[in-house]
């Protein structure tokens, strides 16, 4: 949850001379993803931020979505990916839209440069690794089932404790957000929220760089990569405040809100975006109606995509589901539990299910990449005779 934060040294008020130790100032840096009104920090840095010694066009990096495919219910398996390049270079994108990209990774290799995303905020899932961001706003230590916040203009660099690694990079053209119903008027998360300020983890520790040499800070905007190259670290700030920095949140502290018969999928919500929501489907006690049936009710996804990321295969209303599946259920058609799911359902009082879900308002487009990884029957396994 975005709130006031500071690290490292800084001066009695903004915007005043802050000097070195040398009498030479600090340069001060007004970081801002919504321009003068939205939210906001201030840093300051051992070395100009505008100051850049050389950059180099990577080319173009828009992925390519195929929009003549029809109608129907998608299965992809993930599983059938090897490891490759690192958390950046191997984003493999698999669907998206005007307000929303899914690239599936699976990592093999450690960053040797940095990264900064100035067109998008991005939502990182960590399915199965650990280790630590390295931002310009500090470090924020990572475990599996973490997601990653990271606000446009953010640079940083992963470091694993181990690979290959696996993770969802979401990328959003709108700020990823806490749901604004489970924030009171002065922007405090309710009684009734599945989480608390607490469970949201801002970087812990500034380490400040001062040193010099050759580094690399790849830039995406405008549907392209471009190197930068500096002469100094650019991890160089020494102290800031505000509201903008990039934070971890565990699915593991999402607590799920259970009712007396089945829940929709809106109280699973854990973030939102312009025109899509975050969903987690974690553990817990199923309804508890003495005839409740436990798993969804078919239903029409009339105005939603739906896309279901399954961190285990202990999903009760699918068939054929292997961990690391990824379903994708496209508005104009319903779906639901499998054939037999719901009888075998009855009596359940607990699942154990861990999922991710992003649901969006507009048509998602998958990619030929994807298609590589899809399991063409999955349609067929409503049928019942």
């Amino acid at each position: 949850m975005p709130r006031y934060h500071r690290l490292g040294h800084l001066p009695e008020t903004r915007h005043i001379q802050f000097r070195k130790p040398d009498g030479s100032l600090y340069p001060e840096q007004l970081f801002s993803t919504r321009g003068f009104s939205g939210p906001m920090t201030i840093l300051h840095h051992n070395f100009l931020p505008t100051e850049v010694q050389a950059w180099q066009d990577l080319g173009n990096v828009r992925p390519t979505f195929l929009e003549a495919e029809a109608l129907r219910h998608r299965h992809l398996k993930t599983a059938r990916m090897a490891p490759k390049d690192d958390a950046i270079t191997g984003r493999i994108p698999l669907m998206g839209n005007n307000d929303v990209v899914w690239y599936q990774v699976y990592a093999a290799e450690q960053m040797d440069h940095f990264y900064k995303n100035a067109e998008g905020d991005e939502l990182l899932f960590v399915h199965d690794g650990s280790g630590v961001m390295e931002s310009m706003f500090g470090n924020v230590a990572f475990k599996p089932g973490d997601y990653l916040v990271v606000p446009r203009g953010t640079i940083y660099r992963l470091v694993f404790d181990k690979l290959p690694v696996r993770m969802l990079a979401i990328e959003s053209h709108g700020p990823v957000e806490v749901p604004r119903r489970y924030r009171n008027e002065y922007g405090q998360l309710l009684e009734d929220a599945p989480y608390h300020e607490r469970n949201f983890r801002p970087p812990s520790e500034l380490i400040t760089h001062d040193e010099l040499g050759e580094y690399f800070v790849d830039v995406k905007a405008r549907g392209r990569l471009t190197r930068y190259t500096y002469r100094f670290h650019p991890l160089d700030v020494v102290g800031w405040d505000g509201y903008v920095y990039p934070y971890a949140f565990s699915i593991h502290d999402f607590s799920p809100i259970v009712g007396k018969l089945h829940m929709p999928p809106p109280i699973h919500q854990t973030f939102q975006g312009h025109n899509f929501v975050i969903c987690s489907f974690c553990p817990r006690i199923l309804d508890f109606h003495p005839q409740a049936i436990v798993i969804p009710y078919n239903h029409s996804n009339v105005d939603s995509d739906e896309v279901l990321y399954y961190c285990n295969d202990k999903f009760g209303s699918r068939k054929g589901i292997e961990e690391g599946s990824i379903t994708l259920h496209p508005l104009g058609i319903p779906h639901g539990p499998q054939p037999g799911a719901v009888e075998a359902s009855i009596g359940a009082t607990r699942t154990e299910e861990l999922a991710v879900m992003l649901d969006t308002y507009h048509p998602l487009y998958l990619t030929a990449e994807a298609l590589e990884i899809e399991d063409p029957n999955y349609w067929k396994s409503w049928q019942t005779g």
